[in-house]
């Protein structure tokens, strides 16, 4: 099927952007979106013109690099599923994509669809660290922890820190991927004795980096992972415990 894009080009941080129109004709509807990019970027280099930049990595939904918004929502059509899992089911012959970078004040454009991320990167420097003993490592059942509160430490690990619940927020919120990263590290007990000092440093950061969360949902909803909505009260909840525990 042929498709036309109207992609988003940027040379640098400096350069106003427009969106430019292509047309891909050979696109088939297991493609995903980086693929249909792919066959763009081919296009685009065989005729002497200069490629789209976009981000990639492992194209295996576990890595967090890539992220575009496609018509309007982070990552493409389909709910919590990344970019390189986005297929191209949904459109017919003759549709119209709309792809552009992340958008949010928090990661301004590097070029194209590239967009700088490390406020997340800030957010994890600031207290995502673990003070444990030196020595032989401790036999596996010396620092026990419940099966169900393992197992809700590893949903709130599953966060690849893409950064679509930003770019999804009206406010341009991290409090999804803060409460994520807070939260796991507080259900470890490995990881409890920073708590409080933790919590005060990463929202600390986050507040200065990032807008309020409102609770408008639309974040969980684009999230890769599936992180669900109830880890944004998380945030809250360590914030008001690190005020009264040191």
């Amino acid at each position: 099927m042929k498709l036309t894009l109207r992609i988003w080009r940027q040379a640098g941080p400096g350069d106003a952007g427009r969106y430019e129109s292509y047309e891909v004709p050979d696109a088939r509807p297991e493609m995903s979106v980086l693929e249909l990019l792919d066959a763009l970027n081919s296009r685009l280099v065989d005729g002497g013109e200069e490629p789209v930049a976009f981000d990639s990595d492992c194209r295996e939904g576990i890595c967090g690099a890539c992220g575009v918004t496609v018509d309007g929502r982070p990552h493409g059509p389909a709910e919590n599923t990344p970019s390189c899992h986005q297929r191209l089911n949904p459109y017919s012959d003759g549709d119209t994509l709309r792809i552009e970078p992340l958008r949010a004040e928090a990661f301004p454009v590097i070029r194209d669809l590239v967009v700088d991320r490390s406020a997340l990167d800030g957010v994890i420097e600031a207290g995502a660290f673990v003070q444990v003993p030196a020595g032989s490592a401790p036999d596996a059942d010396v620092i026990l922890q419940g099966h169900d509160e393992a197992e809700s430490a590893l949903d709130l690990a599953a966060c690849i820190g893409c950064g679509a619940c930003v770019a999804a927020c009206p406010n341009g919120s991290a409090n999804l991927f803060v409460g994520a990263k807070l939260g796991h590290l507080a259900l470890m007990p490995v990881s409890r004795g920073e708590r409080s000092s933790r919590a005060r440093d990463m929202v600390r950061e986050a507040d200065a980096e990032f807008g309020p969360c409102s609770l408008y949902g639309e974040c969980s909803r684009v999230c890769p992972a599936g992180i669900p909505l109830r880890a944004t009260g998380v945030v809250n909840r360590e914030r008001l415990r690190a005020v009264f525990r040191r």
